[in-house]
């Protein structure tokens, strides 16, 4: 899953964060990161190839917006896992309470 590899890296994650607050330009985008403009180019074409983000041309500029859908197929699939630690964590709850409950 190209998302997953996408959204491993913090720098990427932050980006995508940015673009929660609507559309950027490209320049806008790198000057909230202390990396280089070759490396947010190569950042956001990461992110445009997972599809996770559009980008469009206004004039010479290139407009980046996040793309939420592939981030909901994430979510779907973490969900499973979500409930399954859920679950795990309650018994081990269970199992605790009753360990102190019970008489020494």
């Amino acid at each position: 899953m190209a998302s997953f590899q996408a959204i491993a890296d913090p720098t990427r994650r932050a980006m995508l964060d940015l673009l929660r607050e609507g559309r950027k330009p490209a320049g806008a985008i790198a000057e909230s990161f202390p990396v280089s403009r070759p490396a947010i180019s190569k950042h956001l074409r990461l992110l445009r190839r997972a599809h996770l983000v559009r980008e469009t041309r206004e004039g010479r500029n290139r407009i980046y917006e996040l793309n939420p859908e592939p981030l909901r197929a994430v979510e779907s699939w973490l969900e499973k896992y979500r409930v399954f630690w859920t679950q795990s964590l309650d018994n081990l709850k269970a199992m605790v309470e009753m360990e102190f409950a019970a008489p020494s």
